[in-house]
């Protein structure tokens, strides 16, 4: 059976898939590994499940030749020597997608904690300062009508103007390159 190194614990659904398919082993540590534990860990490794601060060059796969694919736990790859991986024939992979979702969301989130001062409004009832409801008492504003300006109309981008119409929002954007 093969042997996969995972370089920090991921979710346990995520362990269980791999572990029907190949020996799992799993870092111990609660943090990005050294270059140095990086290497010791993978030996005999056929895969490695890395993150994105575990450096994945040259030296690593000159010295760990079994290793045949890295797949990054992350939507980057900038840890990742593509050139040096398409000469030893290491497959790479990653997670494009996977925050794309969870990104836009906490975008609205965080603007509509804003505008209705929600973490304001948390923190005066913690502290036992809320003396009760007044016509002008923390209204804050709302999202409906305001403009809401994207630098970047990637995935992230298109999802948060998507959720922020949803609030009657106007979308000004810009982004590099023009429509096909």
């Amino acid at each position: 059976m093969d042997k996969v190194l995972v370089t920090r614990r991921i979710p346990q659904a995520g362990l269980d898939l791999l572990e029907g398919l190949a020996e799992v082993v799993v870092s111990p540590h609660e943090r990005f590994l050294s270059a140095d534990e990086l290497l010791e860990m993978s030996a005999g490794c056929r895969g490695v499940l890395s993150q994105v601060a575990d450096v994945i060059g040259r030296e690593f796969l000159s010295a760990r030749p079994e290793v045949k694919i890295v797949a990054n736990y992350a939507v980057g790859y900038d840890n990742f020597d593509l050139e040096a991986a398409k000469e030893v024939g290491v497959i790479l992979t990653n997670t494009p997608e996977v925050l794309t979702a969870a990104t836009a969301d906490l975008t609205l989130t965080l603007m509509l904690d804003v505008m209705r001062r929600v973490t304001e409004g948390d923190r005066l009832v913690r502290a036992h300062g809320f003396r009760g409801w007044a016509p002008d008492f923390m209204l804050g504003a709302s999202l409906e009508g305001k403009n809401l300006g994207i630098f970047g109309l990637g995935r992230v981008g298109r999802a948060v103007a998507t959720r922020a119409r949803c609030f009657g929002m106007e979308i000004i954007y810009h982004k590099r390159s023009p429509d096909p």
